[in-house]
């Protein structure tokens, strides 16, 4: 079963110009590490997840699919910021994004499943530490090819906390009175 709601978000070349995202003094390396400690903060708490999907913003939320989403968010971006510092032209992602809802998505979220997404956010959140690290103030601010700064899609991916935060904690102490919620931007 494969659910298909609204649209689906492009790359940054595909956003609209109004939706750049803001930007401050903080280290451009250090959010995108900050986004993923949260996420896999939050994650921990899923094993309790009771398979029920949550619905924020017209959308339906589970753990898989915030894993997913972040992991694809990442590795998106990524690609992105890669294919420009070479001069090559981005590629388009051809991910199912937060639209679709995939019976893998809909799987109960184990301890094995919370092992394997630390593994895998830890690594790329330290690919993307690595390669922000590596970058000059210059080429954060004025990146090459077309798109966002580097710096700006740094805070674009900090964004990824809105699909863990659509599942939320799910200790029992911090469970819903109601099915219906909306993650804190």
């Amino acid at each position: 079963m494969t659910t298909t709601t609204g649209s689906t978000s492009g790359s940054t070349s595909d956003t609209a110009p109004d939706s750049t995202p803001a930007t401050d003094d903080r280290d451009a390396a250090g959010i995108v590490a900050d986004m993923v400690d949260h996420v896999l903060a939050l994650a921990a708490t899923w094993t309790a997840w009771g398979g029920r999907p949550i619905h924020a913003d017209g959308r339906v939320h589970t753990p898989h699919k915030a894993i997913r989403r972040v992991a694809d968010h990442l590795v998106d971006h990524l690609a992105e910021m890669e294919a420009r510092l070479v001069g090559e032209e981005t590629q388009p992602d051809h991910w199912h994004a937060s639209a679709t809802t995939t019976e893998a998505d809909l799987a109960p979220f184990t301890g094995a499943d919370l092992d394997e997404a630390r593994s895998r956010l830890t690594r790329l959140a330290r690919i993307w530490v690595n390669r922000l690290d590596a970058l000059t103030p210059e080429q954060l601010d004025r990146s090459p090819g077309v798109g966002w700064t580097f710096r700006q899609l740094a805070f674009h991916i900090a964004e990824s906390t809105y699909y863990a935060e659509a599942v939320g904690d799910l200790t029992p102490a911090h469970l819903p009175e109601r099915a219906e919620r909306t993650p804190t931007p």
